[in-house]
């Protein structure tokens, strides 16, 4: 079996379906939003070429395309602290417990099978104003100003929602790999740290969490790269709004090409954010060392 699977043949046959799918999904589509981006084009009808003329009006025009970069870079930021670190900190509490720890990490992986439609409705009630949802409900126990306030359409605050619920969502997934590699940190490392006199917090610290280090890398990207391309919750939650407080890059490409109808233009928002994650990755995995120690 070892020495079928050593075949260049055998190798070929497991990459090629997924090669060909990412090839035709993903490298394909790139490479036509590139050539859309070079035209004025409403989606139907005649194209006008226009060269680079779409690229220089979002990077030097376009006031409302660079907010919407700082808004992802927040919200990418916030998925990160939530999704990475709270699930590690989810997944040392469940290494910790002895009894009901299947019931819990079932209880914590539920959101990640519901879908993003009804986690959006689930938290567009609970934040509710009219009728007053339930946070605002137990908020107002201690303040009854609390009663009445916006937490969606809030300027100042809707990127942030936004921002939480998608970090809730998938919290639990991150929850379940930190655990699983947090059990198989060998045993022996554990307890000559106890013999040396480490306390559970330092043999957390020095021991588990450096033995994982791999593994954060490794989720931190794969939030990053999520985050960055995130478009259901904004959509769904605030469409954006109010204003553009929420508006992240993939919305703005949305509206930009199917409600503008400035397909050309929406082309070159999406070669953009292709550019941005394929930087910010590079950035993340050099700064990393690729997940791997020196």
């Amino acid at each position: 079996m070892q020495k079928a699977f050593g075949k260049k043949s055998v190798i070929f046959m497991f990459v090629f379906p997924a090669f060909l799918i990412y090839t035709l999904f993903v490298v394909v589509c790139v490479i036509w939003a590139g050539y859309y981006s070079f035209f004025d084009w409403s989606g139907v009808g005649a194209k006008t070429f226009v060269g680079f003329k779409n690229y220089i009006d979002l990077l030097t025009a376009d006031t409302v395309f660079r907010s919407t970069v700082w808004h992802t870079l927040i919200y990418t930021l916030i998925n990160v602290a939530i999704q990475v670190f709270g699930g590690l900190l989810f997944a040392i509490l469940l290494s910790r417990i002895k009894k009901g720890r299947v019931a819990l990490q079932t209880l914590y992986y539920i959101p990640v099978v519901i879908s993003s439609v009804a986690i959006c409705q689930i938290f567009s009630k609970l934040l509710s104003v009219t009728p007053t949802g339930i946070v605002n409900q137990l908020l107002s126990m201690i303040n009854p100003a609390f009663a009445t306030m916006e937490w969606i359409s809030n300027p100042n605050l809707s990127l942030y929602v936004t921002a939480f619920v998608e970090a809730y969502k998938y919290l639990g997934l991150y929850m379940v790999i930190f655990y699983a590699a947090l059990i198989g940190v060998p045993g022996e490392l554990s307890e000559a740290a106890r013999i040396d006199g480490a306390n559970v917090v330092q043999e957390y610290w020095n021991v588990r969490i450096p033995y994982i280090k791999p593994v954060i890398v490794a989720n931190c990207l794969l939030v990053l790269n999520g985050s960055l391309r995130s478009f259901e919750f904004s959509y769904l939650l605030t469409h954006g709004g109010p204003g553009n407080a929420s508006e992240l890059m993939t919305t703005y490409m949305y509206k930009q090409a199917f409600s503008s109808m400035k397909y050309g233009y929406g082309s070159s928002v999406a070669i953009m954010i292709v550019i941005i994650c394929m930087v910010v990755g590079f950035l993340f995995r050099k700064f990393t060392g690729g997940g791997e120690d020196e």
